[in-house]
């Protein structure tokens, strides 16, 4: 580790930050796993398919997905990406951490959680763990356009936001974020988004929202 800390990878021309990424976060950048280079020409070979984010704000997600339906377990899931090194690496170890050994079944991989995918790769820099999240909620889209398929409708997760600060109108979903982006505690987040400062009575909720996600995604 003190090597690979020598090793600077990224220094932001603005703040100075040293961002240095482990030789597996490189690998899985290099040769991802399960890529997709181009949409698939016939998508009815697989059993789902799911898409999170836009190319024209920023980071996107399309997932592929076949289920083994002797068992009900991930046999192969494919994925094409516009983003960043690490939302590569993140999603390429996503990918293969839910298809190893046979797969796992849909109810365990959606129990891999963003914490589990940057442990496997040796850690993110801090500015970069919002990047693991989007193989998280793009399996999530994908797993629900399989349960709407095949009618079980009752495990479809639908992820809609809440209104928190009726004043600013600032969501669960926008506290969500400023948590991603680094916010972790309740001043950083009302720097980011001016939540409860002109409704107190809200504040304990928003501390809440703010350690639930702080634990989500840091662990």
């Amino acid at each position: 580790m003190d090597n690979a800390k020598k090793d600077i990878d990224v220094i932001n021309q603005y703040t100075g930050e040293k961002w240095y990424y482990t030789d597996i976060v490189k690998d899985h950048f290099f040769n991802p796993r399960n890529l997709l280079w181009e949409r698939p020409k016939d998508e009815s070979e697989y059993d789902a398919h799911g898409m999170v984010g836009s190319p024209a704000c920023g980071d996107m997600m399309e997932m592929w997905m076949k289920i083994d339906k002797t068992n009900e377990k991930v046999a192969d899931l494919k994925w094409k990406t516009f983003g960043c090194a690490s939302a590569i690496a993140a999603t390429s170890m996503f990918s293969a951490m839910v298809t190893e050994n046979d797969g796992l079944s849909i109810e365990d991989a959606l129990k891999v959680r963003p914490q589990d995918v940057m442990k496997r790769l040796g850690g993110l820099p801090n500015r970069k763990i919002h990047c693991s999240v989007l193989a998280d909620k793009a399996f999530q889209k994908t797993a629900n356009d399989y349960f709407r398929k095949i009618g079980e409708y009752s495990k479809i997760v639908v992820d809609g936001a809440r209104v928190i600060d009726t004043k600013l109108n600032i969501t669960d979903k926008d506290i969500e974020e400023a948590v991603l982006e680094g916010a972790i505690n309740l001043e950083e987040v009302q720097k980011k988004l001016k939540v409860g400062i002109g409704s107190p009575e809200i504040i304990t909720e928003v501390e809440q929202l703010i350690r639930f996600y702080k634990d989500k995604y840091y662990g």
